[in-house]
């Protein structure tokens, strides 16, 4: 465990930040980044219902990729849901790691229910930012990328959910 915080911002295409918060880096290999944070206060979202307060993300970032990928646990340690965001690959930078958020995300819960969301609201954005070409098909790219990997059961979705993973090692 390494106790270093982190800032993680998630941004909209024109840099503003859309939601911040503080996490903990339990893990760093190569590109990938893990870390733990908990919800300080509860979050009524129209698709994942209730998050309440305490409730615990491993939250999982490739610098090199276009998404990140989030697994919730309730406070008492009962799995709840993952949660994916196809974002532009994150810049770290120092204690900070941005991230562009392209609205697109995947749910998925732990029946294997799988929802693909906010696909609406990616080409809204899409006209209103004018994302590019390249930015486009890389974020629907990644849709299919993290769609594999579910079906797959590949990293880090082979996790055992049934309790909190046990990711915790030197940095």
């Amino acid at each position: 465990m390494t106790d270093q915080v982190f800032t993680i911002n998630s941004r909209s295409f024109d840099n503003s930040i859309r939601r911040s918060w503080h996490c903990e880096l339990v893990s760093r290999e190569g590109g990938l980044m893990v870390f733990v944070g908990t919800f300080d206060k509860e979050v009524r979202h129209p698709d994942l219902g209730t998050v309440r307060k305490g409730t615990v993300s491993y939250e999982y970032y490739w610098l090199d990729r276009w998404y990140n990928v989030f697994c919730f646990y309730e406070p008492e340690g009962a799995f709840r849901n993952w949660y994916c965001n196809v974002n532009m690959p994150p810049v770290l930078n120092g204690s900070t790691l941005d991230y562009v958020d392209l609205d697109i995300d995947v749910l998925l819960w732990p029946d294997g229910t799988l929802n693909v969301l906010d696909m609406d609201e990616f080409e809204s954005n899409s006209k209103r930012f004018g994302y590019p070409d390249n930015v486009r098909s890389s974020a629907k790219t990644a849709c299919d990328e993290i769609l594999a990997m579910i079906k797959a059961k590949a990293f880090p979705f082979d996790l055992k959910t049934t309790e909190m993973p046990d990711i915790r090692m030197a940095v």
